[in-house]
């Protein structure tokens, strides 16, 4: 099968498409023929040496897909071959054929195409997991999502909305901040133009309920005193840097929690345990077309490297998807 593999960390043109064997499945596990495959933020903090998979997982990149179900294990009693079926995977995603478990995948809501099918494991179990199982999202919550174009802030705008929540989010352009306006966000801030800490501080004086940021950095104190009291942030992933100063007294005078968390080495009962939720609140809304798949662009397999850099751009406005 062709498959991505990288012989050395670095930048996108690391990567090259090569032949590999077909893997093989145990009882509990299925085989997928690949048809898209997503792209995501950890697949290029994987690429670049900073994100290795866990033992036990796929060296091969790519965390989530839909396809074609090739192969079942004797245990597999919920899918057939033959069926058109999405899964977040352990690794594995950017070749031919990929090993999923049961537990984590699912077959295709209804008015959803597998290319758009592709791009809601990672982003919806992610933040379902985070806003809500660990969050306690409630309704009316006032919450801030920072980069409000990503596959995360997307589907954070779209699963808020569920809840009635008072939506904040930032974006790098004025596109991207129409966009997400057009989603649903009441208050986009264009970080480029504006500070978007000063603004929620005019609007929202007494604070946020909840944050969820994978930015990192600076954003950390400013997310800290935009909560209020018994507020939550919630941390993802630190693009700009995980190593940061914050003064802990506005955390216990306000009594805050700061959490974070991440899926890939989490079980697959946990994330069963999402995906059974997610069937339940969220597959609904995409089947009566509340909740759509929002594509940036799709790249055949054999131009993974331009799809990393894509992403690395930042340009990009929804999910980019890989096509075999």
């Amino acid at each position: 099968m062709k498959a991505v593999l990288f012989d050395r960390p670095g930048p996108p043109d690391v990567m090259k498409l090569v032949d590999l064997e077909i893997p093989s499945i145990n009882k509990n596990q299925m085989l997928i023929k690949v048809r898209y495959s997503g792209v995501n933020r950890p697949d290029i903090v994987q690429r670049e040496g900073n994100y290795p998979s866990p033992p036990g997982h796929s060296e091969i990149l790519g965390l989530e897909i839909s396809g074609i179900i090739y192969k079942i294990g004797s245990n597999v009693t919920a899918f057939k071959e033959g069926d058109e079926v999405a899964a977040l995977v352990n690794g594995g995603g950017y070749a031919e054929y990929c090993v999923a478990d049961q537990e984590t995948a699912f077959k295709i809501p209804n008015n959803i195409s597998l290319k758009e099918a592709a791009t809601i494991p990672e982003c919806f179990f992610t933040v379902w997991s985070n806003l809500v199982m660990r969050g306690g999202l409630k309704k009316n919550d006032c919450v801030l999502v920072h980069g409000g174009t990503s596959g995360i802030g997307v589907a954070a705008i779209q699963i808020l909305k569920l809840f009635d929540s008072e939506i904040y989010t930032t974006v790098g352009n004025e596109q991207k901040k129409e966009f997400c306006k057009k989603l649903g966000a009441h208050y986009v801030f264009n970080y480029k133009e504006t500070d978007f800490f000063d603004e929620i501080k005019i609007i929202k004086p007494k604070g946020l309920n909840l944050i969820l940021d994978f930015i990192g950095g600076e954003y950390v104190k400013k997310n800290i005193n935009l909560l209020s009291s018994e507020g939550k942030l919630i941390n993802i992933g630190f693009q700009n840097g995980s190593i940061v100063d914050i003064n802990l007294m506005k955390v216990m005078l306000k009594r805050l929690t700061i959490t974070g968390s991440t899926l890939r080495i989490r079980d697959s009962s946990f994330k069963a345990e999402i995906l059974s939720q997610l069937k339940k609140f969220v597959f609904p809304h995409f089947e009566n077309g509340e909740i759509k798949c929002y594509i940036d662009s799709v790249f055949k397999i054999e131009d993974v490297i331009q799809s990393h850099k894509r992403l690395e751009k930042g340009s990009h406005i929804g999910k980019i998807v890989l096509e075999f």
